[in-house]
């Protein structure tokens, strides 16, 4: 058994921990699929179900464990200060709790029925994951959009951990469990069937495929809907670094700076020059690097840029506590670039997994985002902090941006937006994997569809126990929690 509850995160991850005999296959390469015809490479799908029955999906009866422990164990490296909002965001609902519970369900899904079919895998899965970028031609797609706890593994990982985060977030709107299943059944049909025809297609079709605004639209089912959704779109084309700096910077004594929100936004504090030279040396030296990820076109239009001002941003549920920035460059004094900079630690799949082949953590996510997107930003780059050795991934801050506001969602809403994510998720695995392996496996029938169900809302029961338990703890004094 794995001591994963006495470990820190960040020693925990960087050893392969041996989950339970007939779980996590121990050749990570797996079927990993390439070689041979596509007929051969479906056989080897369906063989697989020998091995691991479709039905064996339904199962989530693992060991108990101390959810608030592992969670402290996943506070290891982080900012001390902003660990109190990670808990305070996390204790607002069951959903914000699953959101920042990634660790706890790598620890689940370790112990618990898998296939050998490995995929790269997105790590973090859930709803409010997926959402609208752009492309570099400025087209809106649609798909995953955090790859933090990027890491080949198990394709079936990422399907339990979406189709469970569809369960508990319509159970927060008050739908009832027929209904959630109803849900969690189209999100997986959508994805087999999308995976079947990914699977019929020329590879680099497969590749260049991309998921955009005009497919979300056509799923809508009425006027309304259509209305709403593109309500959101429209939104998101306009939201650009111009936009950033129309609404988020200001004049300090003649200079363009980043405009405070503490304890969310806010400056390095400079006491005297010495420091600010420091910090300044510190951030060439780290930009200068990163401009080495980058492509050699994507050097030229970056060095056009000049940095203006930095400061510390706090993000998300589950980043909460990671170092995070956001960077402001201008060009011709008035063409403004907004770079988010972003701690990447291991990702939470590593206790269970093995470890990443990149040395730096922020390679390690911009290579899975590039494989699982249908196209990245244009700046997507990594570089490492000198002094202290942490790694961060670049991209911009906002680019054509959008998300869908799911707490507002009916059981219509939720449907819909499940067929989206059902086609998005298989069409990042077929890019990244083997589409005619994950196909073979599926098959035609609903059995997959019908187990994973039954996963999704047992899951969404665990993940409501374990939300309790962190309250219980916050209110014992065992953790401490800040509102905002």
């Amino acid at each position: 058994m794995p001591k994963t509850v006495e470990t820190p995160h960040r020693e925990a991850s960087q050893q392969h921990v041996e989950p339970h005999a007939g779980t996590v296959p121990e050749d990570v390469a797996g079927l990993f699929g390439g070689r041979g015809s596509r007929a051969s490479r479906r056989a080897a799908g369906k063989a697989e179900r020998q091995r691991v029955p479709r039905a064996q999906f339904a199962t989530c009866t693992v060991e108990d464990r101390d959810p608030v422990a592992l969670i402290e164990a996943s506070n290891s490296g982080r900012v001390p200060n902003l660990i109190p909002i990670r808990y305070g965001r996390m204790v607002a609902n069951p959903f914000a709790f699953y959101r920042g519970a990634a660790p706890l369900m790598a620890f689940d899904l370790s112990r618990l029925p898998c296939t050998n079919i490995i995929v790269q895998l997105g790590g973090d899965a859930h709803l409010a994951n997926f959402g609208l970028f752009a492309s570099p031609e400025r087209r809106i797609l649609f798909g995953p959009n955090d790859f933090d706890e990027t890491l080949p593994g198990p394709f079936d990982w990422d399907v339990r951990r979406l189709a469970a985060s569809f369960a508990i977030a319509a159970r927060e709107r008050g739908l009832g469990a027929r209904e959630q299943r109803a849900i969690v059944q189209r999100l997986c049909a959508t994805f087999r069937q999308c995976m079947a025809e990914f699977s019929a297609m020329d590879t680099l079709d497969v590749w260049y495929y991309q998921f955009g605004a005009e497919n979300i639209l056509a799923i809508a089912d009425t006027v309304l809907e259509r209305k709403k959704e593109q309500a959101v779109i429209s939104k998101a084309r306009q939201q650009s670094s111009r936009l950033v700096l129309a609404h988020g910077t200001e004049m300090v004594n003649g200079r363009l700076r980043i405009k405070e929100v503490p304890p969310l936004v806010c400056h390095f504090p400079m006491g005297n020059r010495k420091e600010a030279k420091q910090f300044n040396d510190m951030v060439r030296r780290f930009f200068a690097e990163y401009r080495l990820s980058l492509l050699g076109s994507q050097r030229s239009l970056f060095d056009r840029y000049e940095m203006v001002d930095m400061a510390v941003r706090v993000v998300g549920v589950g980043s909460v506590g990671t170092r995070c920035y956001e960077a402001l460059f201008m060009a011709d004094g008035k063409s403004p670039l907004f770079l988010q900079v972003k701690e990447a630690r291991a990702s939470v799949l590593e206790g269970y997994l093995p470890a990443s082949k990149f040395s730096n953590h922020g390679e390690r996510v911009v290579n899975g985002q590039r494989l699982l997107q249908s196209a990245s930003d244009i700046f997507l780059g990594w570089s490492r902090t000198r002094a202290d050795g942490n790694d961060f991934y670049v991209r911009q801050l906002r680019d054509m941006k959008g998300a869908f506001d799911f707490s507002t969602f009916d059981a219509e809403d939720f449907s819909e937006y499940a067929v989206s994510c059902g086609h998005a998720l298989a069409h990042s695995m077929a890019k990244a994997g083997d589409p005619a392996l994950i196909c073979g496996y599926l098959g035609k029938s609903d059995a997959f569809d019908e187990a994973i169900q039954q996963f999704a809302l047992a899951y969404a029961d665990r993940n409501e126990a374990d939300w309790e338990a962190l309250k219980a703890a916050v209110k014992a004094g065992r953790v401490q929690a800040q509102k905002e």
